[in-house]
């Protein structure tokens, strides 16, 4: 059970991350003047996609806490670091951002890095 504690915190965590995203980019760039940022961040704030990434980094918490009952901290925490390869992999598909040597490169270290750290319980 544990584990699907650290699996929810992912995909939760992920899934707020690329909501955002998507919605930001639908809004555009921040603009330049102090009141219009200020009307801009209050029309993102409201925008129910927005907050359904809010709520999802909510959820992701609630799971966190979970897995903390179940894993020491050291442990579980290196699984996180797999919202990063899932979040680059579906930017890649979802907004067709590049896909460069240094990130394939940087992403294998990352999954390495956790199948080194797995290894320790």
């Amino acid at each position: 059970m544990g584990y699907l504690y650290i699996i929810g915190t992912i995909l939760f965590t992920v899934y707020g991350q690329l909501m955002l995203k998507w919605r930001i980019e639908k809004f555009g760039s921040l603009p330049p003047g102090a009141i219009d940022k200020v009307f801009f961040l209050l029309q993102l704030l409201l925008d129910p996609f927005i907050l359904s990434g809010f709520f999802s980094a909510f959820i992701a918490s609630i799971f966190w806490m979970g897995a903390m009952t179940k894993f020491d901290i050291s442990y579980a925490y290196p699984f996180m670091s797999l919202s990063f390869v899932l979040v680059f992999l579906l930017s890649v598909f979802l907004f067709q951002e590049p896909v460069t040597v240094q990130k394939v490169v940087g992403l294998s270290f990352i999954v390495i890095g956790i199948i080194i750290t797995s290894q320790s319980l």
